[in-house]
């Protein structure tokens, strides 16, 4: 069990949190939700103890064990990939590196052996014997193959390291585990793979995650963080979301009966107080009426963006043909013979853990790359769109982002192009914000307002959800759904992946399955199941 009691942050004469109290305990996973900047990472930092409150204290249970997801990639690169994630416990490292120690010494004493056999029996009792095959089975379920467990962190790319980090938090069956964005830079197979694992873990769980669907289907409990105060409700994302606009909606209507109320009496007691037959009843009305308390509904700090992608030109029957295209990148064949036909209907998503041959195909039908062999075309009546997933480029220049995106209009009115800037959360002075200090979410926002304000017809993003809220994550997905062209999007937001797509792509070992299906139905699909098994065994083969 963990608690919060009667913590509060201030940062000068701003409150963060103010007088929060919350109690976690054991057999619930609690989803840590709130909009940006409301202090989710930073609660998750006073749970710790990395940050101290300016009141209030954390009290766990005593003798439990915390496990907190830390994102420190270069701090373990000497290490090699399975001792990194048996230091999660670190007492257990520590009994076997003295036990290591106490053996090898030449004169090995009977007070050694006392304490050797007090560490052997410590270490059993923490599983220490199985440790290294615990370790091991939490890599293989992530995707980290067994021919990488014994290399060095640093020759590790950094979607490995992030897996290893996490199977590092998992470790050891800790009694609260902590995990803030866990699913970050995981392919769909591991975020899956980490669902069942929390799904089945019986202990403390607190998660801060932006994934809706990861959400709703790991949460018992959801601790949202509104106006620095912290509110529990029982049941996942959707039930929560459920649960707090029925709560206003409730609110408001019981307002409004008080307000009629209040008017009722207020009107009897204007018609009939210098009535003196009427002034006990007038005065009675006066008492009930001082009585009546209005609820406070303070609006949610929570701020939607409004996307609507909208086609200047309908699209015909012909969008775009791909034929047999190739390209090598250092040496690895990430497109091998690629062919498909797209149709106006069509909305696809690129799934899968090729993260190389995903954005390589982007940037080929984006213009950015050449193929090595092979072609492609689009449709007369196609314009085409690009979210990459590395937008950098975009962004140089000292600019205000009004005159960047004035860049991209046809119309070069500044009233009508702060419009599309105002849909994205950037009002008032905001629009007139420079590139320089725009964050990772303020880009996301800005390519979306170039994305509304070009009208094509033709819509690509290559993970788009990276770096955003979870307000603007549904307000995407709602765009996405109801956008009348066509896409072709890469995406780990599940939820997104499912209610968008009507065709599944997958990219493996170069190759392509192409499916018209949902994507539930596709990973659910023994064929599909079947033909990624054969080109991760002829992956295997190459390699």
């Amino acid at each position: 069990m963990i608690q919060a009691i009667n913590v509060s942050l201030r940062f000068g004469k701003k409150a963060l949190f103010e007088d929060v109290n919350v109690k976690f305990v054991p057999g619930h996973c609690y989803g840590l939700i709130g909009a940006n900047g409301a202090g989710k990472s930073t609660f998750l930092r006073i749970l710790t103890g990395e940050l101290e409150p300016t009141s209030g204290e954390v009290v766990i249970s005593p003798g439990e064990r915390l496990s907190f997801l830390k994102q420190d990639h270069f701090k373990y690169d000497e290490e090699t990939v399975l001792n990194t994630v048996m230091l999660g416990n670190p007492r257990l490292v520590e009994i076997s590196r003295e036990k290591d120690a106490l053996y090898a010494k030449p004169d090995f004493s009977d007070e050694d052996g006392i304490r050797a056999s007090e560490l052997e029996t410590e270490f059993a009792e923490m599983g220490g014997w199985e440790a290294e095959s615990d370790a091991a089975s939490l890599l293989n379920g992530l995707g980290i193959e067994t021919e990488l467990h014994y290399s060095l962190m640093k020759d590790l790319n950094g979607s490995e390291k992030v897996k290893v980090l996490l199977a590092q938090a998992l470790f050891g069956n800790p009694d609260i585990l902590l995990l803030d964005e866990p699913t970050n830079h995981l392919d769909l197979a591991a975020i899956a793979w980490l669902e069942e694992f929390l799904i089945n873990f019986d202990n403390t769980v607190i998660v801060v995650s932006h994934d809706r669907y990861f959400l709703n289907k790991v949460c018992t409990q959801i601790a949202d963080i509104d106006y620095g105060k912290i509110q529990l409700y029982a049941g996942n994302y959707d039930f929560w979301y459920e649960s707090s606009q029925l709560m206003i909606r409730q609110m408001k209507e019981e307002n409004k009966k008080k307000e009629e109320k209040i008017k009722e009496l207020q009107e009897f007691i204007q018609r009939f107080s210098a009535n003196a037959s009427k002034s006990k009843q007038a005065t009675s009305r006066k008492r009930a009426l001082e009585k009546i308390q209005l609820e406070e509904i303070r609006p949610s700090s929570r701020k939607y963006p409004y996307i609507d992608f909208r086609p200047e030109r309908s699209i015909g029957n012909e969008v775009l043909e791909v034929h047999d295209l190739t390209k090598t990148i250092d040496g690895v064949t990430v497109l091998d013979h690629i062919s498909f036909v797209l149709g106006r209907e069509d909305k696809v998503a690129l799934v899968g853990s090729d993260e190389l041959a995903k954005t390589t195909l982007f940037r080929i039908l984006a213009g950015e790359l050449e193929p090595d062999e092979g072609s492609f075309k689009w449709g007369v009546t196609t314009s085409q769109s690009y979210f990459p997933k590395d937008s950098s480029d975009e962004f140089k220049g000292d600019y205000t982002i009004t005159e960047w995106l004035t860049g991209y209009s046809e119309i070069k009115d500044v009233t009508y192009v702060r419009g599309f800037l105002g849909r994205m959360l950037f009002a008032g002075d905001d629009g007139m914000k420079h590139l320089p200090v725009l964050s990772g979410g303020e880009r996301v926002r800005c390519m979306f307002s170039k994305m509304m304000i070009s009208g094509s017809n033709v819509l690509m993003f290559d993970e788009p959800t990276n770096h955003l809220d979870m307000e603007s994550i549904t307000a995407l997905n709602n765009g996405m759904i109801k956008f009348p062209g066509v896409i072709i999007f890469a995406s780990r937001d599940h939820q997104i992946v499912q209610t968008t797509a009507n065709r599944i792509m997958e990219l493996i070992n170069g190759k392509l399955i192409d499916k018209i299906t949902t994507y539930d139905e596709y990973l659910a699909s023994d064929e599909m199941a079947m033909k990624r098994q054969v080109y991760h065994a002829q992956k295997e083969e190459d390699d």
